[in-house]
């Protein structure tokens, strides 16, 4: 009875740290973003599994391609599996993105994104990636709009997606006070390491996946 309560704690602990940290395969292909360039497609879905539940965000790329194309490579590829939703402001915004692996995001912090004009606008639902106040300063990081924060358009915050199912999950993602919210520059040096010290309750992105778009259903018509 031991033996078997112990094998099964061992095995509960190994996929928190996969959860945290990822695999050795995802890893790997992820500390090279000069070959994760894939053109997105016009239109599509990426579904978020998080420690609150479900929530899909739905791109269009003419709002923002090169937004999008990061995205869809990110998505696709692993890089937010196991990311921790580190800044959650309620009435503002939930921010995530830091790869767990500080070797991944080391190359990513190497790899920015041109800025871009914003085409649709910081309202609640919508997802941009976070920015410095210095030009072409987007990697990894997104954040999802809690209410209308239209003023960040004149910022050069672009968006490039909206939630378009499971925006009661992401009002209920858990964060810390703003004068205890976890430390970025600890986040880029030691990854989720720090995050699952001293921030345990952070939620998190379970896995994150490219899914199929459904397509519209056409409008019947009316008998004549």
């Amino acid at each position: 009875m031991r033996s078997g309560r112990t094998a099964r704690l061992s095995a509960a602990v190994a996929l928190v740290v996969a959860a945290a940290i990822g695999t050795p395969a995802q890893t790997k292909k992820l500390t090279d973003p000069s070959q994760l360039t894939e053109t997105a497609p016009v239109v599509y879905r990426a579904r978020f599994d998080t420690s609150k539940g479900a929530f899909v965000i739905e791109v269009h790329r003419e709002w923002a391609p090169i937004g999008a194309d990061r995205f869809y490579n990110l998505v696709k590829n692993g890089s937010y599996d196991g990311t921790r939703f580190f800044r959650v402001r309620p009435g503002f915004m939930a921010q995530f993105g830091l790869n767990g692996d500080t070797a991944v995001q080391s190359a990513w912090q190497r790899a920015s994104l041109k800025d871009e004009p914003p085409m649709k606008s910081n309202t609640r639902g919508f997802v941009s990636f976070a920015k410095e106040n210095l030009p072409d300063t987007r990697f990894t990081q997104i954040f999802i709009n809690y209410a209308d924060n239209s003023y960040l358009d004149e910022q050069g915050f672009a968006p490039f997606g909206q939630v378009v199912s499971g925006m009661e999950i992401v009002d209920k993602i858990f964060g810390y006070p703003r004068e205890s919210e976890p430390d970025q520059r600890r986040i880029l040096r030691e990854g989720n390491n720090y995050l699952l010290k001293e921030f345990p309750k952070l939620d998190f992105v379970k896995k994150a996946s490219i899914v199929p778009v459904t397509p519209a259903a056409p409008a019947r018509r009316r008998p004549s």
